[in-house]
């Protein structure tokens, strides 16, 4: 396979607003500004952007400037503003705009561990959304799903994992979180000096993560130390490092003070602290929340008005419109409508809207790119990634492609919509688990498909359970593709059905229909391959005793089904590794609804799970040799640097995630049992070793004290460096060796933390 994250890309053609040909291409047109404008100070490029705004701005009506900050902003024909839909999404592709490449979902994506691989991928969406834009001023198709401002990506924190969109999400982790949000921002908005190629918005910020059918009324509490240490740091890298220019508010409160209009979220943290100089846009619908739902304003403007004037610039919905009456009781004022509309135009400015097409390089990009080869490769070489590996007694997997027969039964064996998620554009070919299990065997081998059941209901008819037991019992082995989909598990949406409840999760156990499946074809003796498709983490304690192995896929996108086979069959090692924890049962959790994270993720889960966080196999067999640190001592102000040699010992080539955790010892503070503070995901042939190096920085080092503050206190810290979370006791057949450790300390007076 090419090198996929080295794309080179010669745009010769594009597309824009303006009325220009250019490489034989004609452009729609925008509203054609009177002379006087079109030489104005806003149209003249050698201005700063700034200084354009504030131009454009100051010759505008203040009702015109009122209907701008609805998400559905219309057309100022006198100064050819054009109107302009501010809602896409693109969470792993784009989305809802027809035929467009289709990854891995989020979670999936999350499991690959591999930050230089989601910048990539963000990059072909990119390509993609930029491509689909220009098209659409083309045919006149200025609506949704056609613009450059992307609701993506969801950053919040999967903490339970009943919640029915963590799928959306790259697991539980702040630091996993940070790390491939940021390369997924980055991705996506380009790296031009000048313009953006699109609009980033992570979301929900902050404190967002179910249940689903409370999200419009809902009240998370907790304390500053879990803000500031589980539910914000991805917010913060996206935003700070990253340079996302939008945030997207969520429709909960936190303690008390509704998202979309929290002075703590989006002025004192969001502007002040982070510096944050983009905009802010409320979930959709969410402004009516806080009169309807939450009840802390008694009307549509006194809610309008409180989401203004803390900082929500953008309404997705329709409440803004209530500005002008909401002006007229005093509740506003026309300085915070140019504050909100500044930021708003200033995005606009930077993809390049008022610009001739020359003069903006995202322009170029060829419609061509949509759903190319290229970006099929890549949404395959994601999927491979995403695959983890969780079970191979005997060492069952890789199968032989000269097997007579194989069976492949079950829901999931065949159904589309377990390779999407949700948030999903439409594949122009998507390959099922048993199409690519198909393509993989020669024609000397039988395929035997059966469905089985139905997700969630018993067997049709009588006849539908037992004719995937008799495909099992004609055949070598056995693949049972079982799981879950965006029909089950997915936003807030009707459905009451055993084990699932308004898009969340009830239950962490497979359906129960699916669990009668897997024990009657298991029943046959015949070896078992539990293939896996789902969002939230599914517990599998009987197919863990009883499936010879277990091989979670996540939904895998476009290319799933190529991916599954390449990996059951040997042509890819799988190393991906769990981005989640996989409990024992419902029952090791707190209350859903509890939004404190004692008792919740690896971080500060005290039981035994089923599968830890971290957790994958390989084919192979990997050492981890010489851990190295720096000074045993450090100040408080100063980084640690840790390197650690990975050897393959085994026979095969793969990839191994090198993992390191810090754990403070004897904290003063509450901190948590171990946390994620590096990672790296590595090729290496057989034999072929690497010293992976990792800097841990003051930052990292640092806590939340008791009076909210973030600082670093003197004090020992453990590193612990391996290919899997420390101290699980969990399956035999690791394919790694023991985590290694050492400590060092940190000397010196607290200091607060940069």
């Amino acid at each position: 396979m090419p090198n996929l994250r080295a794309r080179n890309r010669i745009y010769l053609a594009g597309t824009t607003l303006l009325l220009i040909p250019i490489a034989g291409l004609i452009f729609l047109a925008a509203p054609r500004p009177s002379a006087s404008e079109a030489i104005a100070p806003y149209r003249d490029l050698s201005l700063p952007v700034a200084a354009r705004v504030n131009d454009l701005v100051s010759r505008m009506t203040l009702d015109e400037k009122m209907a701008q900050l609805v998400y559905t902003s219309p057309v100022i024909d006198r100064l050819g503003i054009p109107a302009y839909n501010w809602g896409n999404e693109c969470l792993h592709g784009v989305a809802q705009a027809g035929v467009a490449t289709v990854f891995p979902q989020s979670i999936g994506l999350g499991a690959t561990w591999d930050a230089p691989l989601i910048h990539s991928v963000a990059e072909a969406i990119s390509d993609e959304g930029r491509a689909k834009y220009h098209d659409a001023l083309r045919q006149n198709r200025q609506r949704k799903y056609y613009g450059l401002t992307f609701f993506s990506p969801n950053v919040n924190i999967f903490r339970d994992p009943r919640w029915g969109r963590g799928q959306e999400t790259y697991g539980e982790d702040p630091y996993l979180t940070a790390r491939l949000g940021v390369a997924y921002v980055q991705g996506l908005q380009g790296d031009d000096p000048h313009y953006l190629k699109v609009v980033s918005t992570p979301k929900h910020f902050a404190a967002h993560s179910g249940p689903e059918p409370e999200r419009h009324r809902f009240n998370a509490q907790m304390d500053e130390r879990d803000l500031r240490e589980t539910y914000l740091p991805a917010f913060e890298a996206c935003l700070r490092e990253g340079k996302a220019f939008a945030v997207m508010g969520a429709y909960s409160r936190l303690n008390g003070e509704a998202d979309c209009a929290s002075h703590k979220l989006l002025d004192e943290i969001l502007r002040r602290e982070w510096g944050f100089r983009g905009y802010v846009v409320s979930d959709c619908q969410g402004i009516r929340d806080i009169f309807e739902n939450h009840h802390l304003a008694s009307s549509v403007e006194e809610a309008s008005a409180m989401a203004l004037k803390a900082g929500c610039d953008l309404n997705c919905g329709n409440e803004y419109m209530s500005l002008p009456a909401a002006l007229k009781q005093g509740l506003v004022s026309e300085a915070d409508v140019d504050t909100a509309l500044k930021r708003l135009l200033e995005a606009r400015f930077r993809l390049g809207m008022f610009d001739p097409p020359e003069k903006v390089p995202y322009a170029r990009i060829p419609f061509s790119v949509v759903d190319s080869g290229e970006h099929r490769a890549l949404s395959l070489q994601a999927a491979r990634e995403s695959i983890v590996l969780l079970k191979n007694d005997h060492h069952l997997l890789p199968l032989s492609k000269a097997l007579k027969s194989i069976a492949v039964v079950g829901p999931n064996a065949n159904d589309v919509k377990a390779l999407l998620g949700n948030y999903y554009g439409t594949p122009s070919l998507a390959v099922t688990p048993v199409v690519g299990i198909r393509q993989k065997v020669s024609s000397l081998t039988r395929v035997i498909y059966a469905k089985g059941c139905e997700p969630v209901e018993p067997p049709t008819i009588a006849t539908s359970l037992d004719e995937a037991v008799r495909a099992a019992q004609s055949a070598d082995v056995v693949v049972v593709a079982l799981g879950l989909s965006g029909d089950l598990e997915n936003e807030q949406f009707e459905i009451e059905t055993e084990g699932f409840y308004w898009g969340d999760r009830t239950s962490l156990d497979l359906p129960r229909a699916q669990e009668k499946l897997l024990e009657a074809v298991a029943a046959t003796g015949k070896p078992i391959v539990l293939l896996l498709l789902n969002g939230g983490p599914i517990t599998t304690t009987w197919a863990s005793i009883h499936a010879g192995a277990i091989v979670e896929a996540w939904y895998p996108g476009e290319e799933g089904g190529t991916a599954i086979a390449d990996v059951l069959f040997g042509d890819y090692n799988p190393g991906g590794r769990l981005p989640v924890t996989i409990y024992k049962s419902v029952d090791q959790l707190p209350p859903f609804g509890d939004y404190k994270m004692a008792g919740r993720t690896y971080r500060y889960f005290s039981g035994e799970p089923l599968y830890p966080f971290g957790y994958g196999l390989s084919f192979t067999h990997f050492q981890y040799l010489h851990l190295e640190t720096g000074a045993r001592q450090i100040k408080p102000t100063g980084n640690q640097r840790v390197s650690v040699e990975v050897r393959n010992s085994g026979t095969v080539g793969g990839d191994e995630v090198v993992q390191l955790y810090l754990t403070r010892l004897n904290s003063p503070v509450p901190v948590p049992i171990r946390a994620l503070a590096g990672f790296s995901r590595v090729y290496l042939k057989p034999g072929e070793s690497k010293v992976m190096s990792f800097n841990l920085t003051s930052r990292q080092l640092s806590v939340i004290d008791n009076k909210g503050k973030r600082v670093v206190l003197p004090g020992q810290f453990r590193i612990e460096v391996g290919g899997k979370q420390p101290g699980f006791r969990g399956t035999a057949d690791a394919s790694t060796t023991a985590v290694l450790s050492k400590q060092f300390e940190v000397a010196g007076a607290a200091v607060p933390a940069e």
